[in-house]
């Protein structure tokens, strides 16, 4: 991580004549990619590191010809010489869904939506115009393949690990029907392939777009589909079918022609179904195999919005088992597999969260239970071993981002999680009243107190019970050079 930061730095001043005030790395979500913001002279810069080379110069590529053809995407400023570092503008921090999740469902973000929309529609036809689609990272186009490789993808990494039996020969020649018929569409132009509201950045009431290097050429209703039925977006049928035909007019003009909006829609609903089962396999492959509490947490959101599809809406042709199996995955009894128990105003259940210093030894539990977890967090390298966290404790944000890019730390709380999800989900379900959970490290004032924070953060978060937070040495830190 410090090699990564320093060549960062160097690539910067380099660009700048001038060095960095700070490099912040951003938190990561699905990607292998490491995004950091730099801070120089008022003004801040987005470095990305990614050893997937061919990404980086498809990205690259993709946004200078975007930016030439006055579409709003970051300017790429620089890159070093093997292309594993590249510095682009920073376009803010704010994205769509932030907006939609401080805002609501007002006007004020359906506009936003509006302006997205029609942006989209001329990076789609404008932006197509010339692009090197031998650049694309997989296929050049999103035919009958890839959307095979979509549904596959859903189906080992999601449907297969519901262990629902199902005629499998009779499923493929159901994906086949299924793929023809979608790519069977005359509207065929640049696809972003992950157009959703968190890769929108707002900035001063307008909208840019990142994160479309998996782009190829493909159906205009794939994109659509993809930001109108994001599951954590939760549109209202109104707004879908209004924003849907609100784009269409967009089209219509960049096409200068009116589009056939009966079998636009009909395929449309295709590809919604495609992108919704798409997002199922990548929240089963990143929770259920990878085991990130965020993907795991998605999944029933994923599958109510599956549900309300099939309830109403028609794809124009029949697949008779994948009908089926798709009925049964949606069912009542699969959607609370994946839905944790959560607490209400009527629950008796209270989780103690504790950081301690070992040198003082384990809280005692006082209550009827008689104790709980305890996690030896001294096997996580100690931020107190530098000078310059030594006074500092596991609340403050330098030595949080040491703990999450200088060590094991991320790995060590999931497990951790998985754990104690196990009890929690079990003590509220059996009205337990008890739970104690410590985290102890050599000074009880760095390792611990970041664990005990997050941990009573997640808890909060996934069951909304009552977590009573204390870091039982904090008179003891160290607070003075």
């Amino acid at each position: 991580m410090d090699t990564m930061l320093r060549n960062i730095g160097e690539l910067f001043q380099s660009y700048k004549k001038l060095a960095a005030e700070r490099i912040e790395k951003i938190p990561q979500s699905g990607s292998d990619r490491i995004y950091c913001r730099i801070y120089s002279n008022n003004s801040t810069f987005i470095a990305t590191y990614n050893l997937n080379i061919k990404e980086n110069q498809t990205f690259i590529s993709f946004s200078k010809h975007f930016k030439k053809a006055g579409l709003p995407v970051p300017e790429i400023f620089c890159a070093n010489a093997d292309t594993t570092i590249y510095i682009q503008e920073d376009l803010g921090t704010e994205s769509l869904l932030n907006k939609l999740e401080q805002n609501g469902h007002n006007d004020h973000v359906y506009g936003l939506f509006q302006k997205s929309l029609k942006a989209l529609s001329k990076v789609q036809v404008l932006g197509d115009k010339g692009l090197n689609y031998d650049l694309c990272l997989t296929a050049k186009e999103f035919g009958k393949q890839a959307i095979m490789s979509d549904l596959l993808y859903f189906k080992y990494y999601f449907l297969d690990t519901l262990r629902l039996p199902y005629d499998k020969q009779a499923m493929m020649e159901d994906f086949d029907a299924l793929s023809t018929y979608l790519t069977r569409t005359e509207y065929k132009y640049f696809m972003f392939r992950d157009f959703q509201s968190r890769n929108i950045i707002v900035n001063n009431e307008e909208v840019h777009f990142i994160d479309y290097q998996g782009g190829m050429k493909g159906a205009l209703q794939y994109d659509v589909a993809s930001l109108l039925w994001q599951a954590k977006a939760e549109l209202s049928e109104e707004w879908k079918d209004s924003l849907l035909q609100y784009y269409l007019d967009e089209v219509d003009v960049l096409l200068k022609k009116k589009v056939d909006r009966i079998t636009f829609i009909s395929q449309y609903n295709g590809y919604v179904l495609i992108r919704l089962l798409q997002v199922l396999g990548a929240y089963g492959f990143r929770g259920l195999f990878e085991r990130k509490a965020h993907f795991l947490s998605s999944i029933p959101l994923a599958l109510h919005s599956v549900k309300f599809f099939l309830d109403h809406k028609r794809v124009g042709i029949v697949t008779p088992e994948f009908d089926r199996m798709l009925q049964l995955m949606v069912s009542d009894e699969v959607i609370e597999r994946f839905t944790p128990t959560v607490a209400t105003e009527a629950t008796a259940l209270v989780i103690d969260v504790n950081s301690f210093s070992y040198k003082k030894g384990i809280p005692v539990d006082e209550t009827e239970n008689g104790g709980g977890f305890v996690f030896d967090m001294r096997g996580i390298l100690n931020p107190g071993r530098f000078d310059e966290y030594k006074c500092l404790n596991g609340k403050d944000k330098q030595v949080q981002d040491f703990l999450e890019q200088r060590t094991h730390m991320n790995e060590y709380l999931n497990s951790v999680w998985d754990l104690i999800d196990i009890t929690v989900e079990d003590y509220l379900q059996r009205d337990f009243s008890h739970l104690q959970i410590n985290f102890g490290c050599t000074g009880g004032q760095h390792r611990s107190v970041y664990a005990a924070e997050q941990t009573a953060r997640h808890l909060r978060n996934k069951y909304k019970v009552k977590v009573r937070l204390n870091h039982t040495n904090e008179a003891n830190w160290r607070d003075t050079p």
